[in-house]
């Protein structure tokens, strides 16, 4: 598959139901103690495959394949906060779902990317086994490479299902990870204010 079709197919929420996967899940239910071929469960396998092919588009894609023709010139410093970017990922330690917000702040150096480009990017990284720790920093390391800003700023809350329905089940426990590159690093007044950016509520304002 082309790359350019591939980035579509990451976001059109259709997966393809992989025979090795499909097999697996099979297996699995055997394993459970469940009779596979009942009426239940007889196209639970193609199911299964279909979601974790959606789930996980984001290993077939290249992130700067996926940005390639949405970076612009501009004449412009001043920083571009992208907030509440809504995310889906599978933990790699127990494949249960985690979810959460991701917040994304750059200060460009005469490249900007497409506003619609950094959610893509959010859901490319979590649409992979992941850890969240990882997650925040791919997120900051692409963008950074991307386009070579003064500097780039991720912060990811999330609530984690193996926490919250097994193990130590703290159905409230949310996790908040960060990556911070350049002017966000090293100047803590730009830190602040994007701090103070993503604290803030301001959807009333906009609806």
């Amino acid at each position: 598959m082309h790359k350019i079709e591939a980035a579509a197919e990451l976001f059109n929420g259709v997966g393809v139901a992989r025979p090795e996967v499909e097999d697996a899940v099979r297996q699995l239910l055997v394993a459970f103690g469940e009779d596979a071929c009942r009426e239940g469960l007889e196209r639970t396998p193609e199911r299964v495959a279909r979601m974790y092919d959606e789930l996980l588009a984001g290993y077939r894609v290249d992130p700067f394949e996926l940005i390639n023709e949405a970076l612009f010139d501009v004449d412009y410093e001043e920083m571009v906060i992208i907030k509440d970017i809504e995310f889906y990922s599978l933990c790699e330690h127990h494949l249960l779902p985690f979810i959460g917000n991701a917040h994304v702040a750059y200060l460009p150096k005469g490249k900007v990317i497409g506003l619609s480009k950094i959610p893509r990017v959010v859901d490319l990284f979590a649409r992979r086994l992941q850890v969240q720790e990882r997650m925040t920093r791919q997120i900051a390391d692409f963008i950074e490479a991307a386009i070579h800003p003064y500097g780039v700023a991720v912060v990811v809350e999330g609530v984690h299902l193996c926490s919250k329905i097994r193990g130590v089940k703290k159905a409230n426990a949310r996790m908040v990870t960060s990556a911070m590159c350049g002017s966000f690093k090293e100047n803590e007044i730009t830190r602040s204010e994007f701090m103070d950016h993503i604290a803030r509520d301001t959807r009333s304002v906009l609806i």
